[in-house]
């Protein structure tokens, strides 16, 4: 109000209620209205203007008539603007500036918005928003944490998941060589490849090998010649 009064521009002020005056509204909203005339600001071309005052025209205009929002599919910033010729204008200048800007119509009014996390990060950063750059980039990292460990907790969920399934065929067969006499007969290799699925029945196909002392290839095809003989055959 003060720097509008030193320039000479007419403000028309809200009226500050009295003390004890009743007011009918205590909650409602209060608005600082600066009138501008057009023909004061002179033509301003934004190829013409230098970078800190289209800089501070985008700001102006994200105060003026702009929001940012958060949804499932991410941050959504958008101007809403009166005419095609200003949406057009501010999407020129977003481009400008490396800012792809997108147009629709909505309701009578013309809409420019960004879509994707790196346009809207360097919208904010034109703007010097740059509390609002940091938020954005912490809950991206944020997204792809979890969106990792998800991912690792899936892949570990399915392969335990399979080893359980294997080491439970192994038993089965290995039970069903012992109760028809085989697994007395069988190499002394296999027999080994017995012994230690029994003593560790939840173990996974490394853990066997290590326990063996042999390479992973031929802990599984142990195994798996056990499940043969005992004539188990599931896929």
């Amino acid at each position: 109000m003060v720097l509008a009064g030193s320039l000479g521009v007419p403000v028309n002020a809200p009226r500050v209620p009295l003390a004890g005056e009743r007011v009918r509204h205590p909650g409602a909203r209060r608005h600082l209205v600066v009138a501008v005339a057009a023909e004061r600001l002179g033509a301003w071309r934004r190829e013409d203007a230098p970078a800190c005052d289209r800089r501070s025209f985008l700001r102006g205009v994200l105060l003026g008539s702009g929001s940012i929002s958060f949804g499932r599919s991410g941050p959504h910033v958008e101007f809403v603007l009166r005419t095609a010729d200003a949406a057009e204008t501010l999407q020129g200048l977003l481009a400008l500036m490396g800012v792809r800007g997108l147009r629709t119509a909505r309701r009578g009014h013309h809409v420019v918005y960004l879509k994707g996390q790196d346009e809207i990060v360097a919208l904010l950063g034109l703007v010097g928003a740059n509390r609002g750059v940091l938020e954005l980039e912490t809950q991206r990292v944020g997204r792809d944490v979890r969106a990792r460990l998800n991912r690792l907790l899936n892949a570990e969920g399915a392969n335990l998941a399979r080893t359980v399934h294997a080491a439970d065929r192994q038993l089965r067969a290995i039970d069903r060589l012992e109760r028809d006499g085989t697994l007395p007969r069988l190499a002394a290799s296999l027999r080994e490849a017995a012994g230690q699925r029994r003593r560790m029945p939840d173990a996974d196909l490394d853990t066997l090998a290590v326990g063996l002392g042999v390479s992973r290839s031929a802990m599984n095809h142990r195994l798996r010649r056990l499940i043969e003989l005992a004539g188990d055959g599931e896929d």
